[in-house]
């Protein structure tokens, strides 16, 4: 089974729990999700009415955490620990799994010393062992680790939820893409037709000369037949 079709079946299963409570139950639905380890999209269980409900109640921070947990990073984390539940051990190495794959959105060639910072990782083999063992492993990016240029090749990464305004500036790209596209199929379009007419003008003009050729082996051959006295 691959990554996206086990992340549906763990995401309805968190939507319909969610939508199943209200208040203060929804808090354990909301660490649950947090902590599973093959769940990383939660943009879905945010939309979810009941969970929206949570702002400005006395369980709001559990809102504010699930949105961390959607679109945030551990650095993001340390910025506004103090507001927020305190992460349990999974907790904490999701967030850090998310932010390889936020990393892994904005460069292709992460170097050591960045990640080592952003994760809070003292040492490259501790480093090379989380991407190995809980990124690489678990299926959410795939790369090559460049010990000689101290940084991670990324080839794949799984995608994150989309921040509130990203789906606008998304499909402004989709739709800048799809015209540029279109503009270079016309080109395409009008070179083949050219390059047709060409053929059938080159065609024709190769017709003439083999005609003309033609016409001069004839009155050779006629010149050569002919006795010289009648010519």
């Amino acid at each position: 089974m691959d990554i996206e079709q086990k992340q549906a079946e763990h995401i309805d299963f968190f939507v319909k729990q969610a939508s199943a409570l209200k208040g203060s139950a929804l808090t354990t639905v909301i660490v649950e999700a947090t902590s599973h380890p093959s769940l990383f999209a939660f943009s879905e269980i945010l939309s979810v009415p009941s969970v929206l409900e949570l702002g400005g109640t006395e369980n709001s921070v559990y809102l504010d955490l699930l949105r961390l947990f959607a679109h945030g990073t551990w650095s993001d984390y340390k910025s506004i620990a103090g507001c927020l539940p305190q992460l349990a051990s999974a907790q904490a190495l999701k967030l850090k799994q998310l932010t390889v794959l936020t990393l892994a959105d904005t460069s292709k060639e992460l170097p050591y010393d960045q990640l080592m910072q952003e994760l809070d990782v003292t040492n490259v083999r501790e480093l090379e062992d989380f991407l190995i063992n809980e990124c690489m492993y678990v299926g959410i990016v795939r790369g090559k680790l460049d010990q000689l240029k101290r940084c991670f090749e990324v080839q794949f990464a799984a995608g994150r939820d989309l921040r509130p305004g990203q789906l606008g500036n998304m499909l402004q790209t989709l739709t800048d893409w799809l015209t540029t596209s279109d503009n270079l199929l016309v080109s395409i379009q009008e070179k083949i037709k050219w390059a047709d007419t060409m053929s059938e003008s080159d065609r024709k003009h190769r017709k003439e000369v083999e005609e003309r050729v033609d016409e001069v082996k004839k009155s050779l051959s006629l010149k050569e037949t002919t006795p010289y006295w009648l010519r």
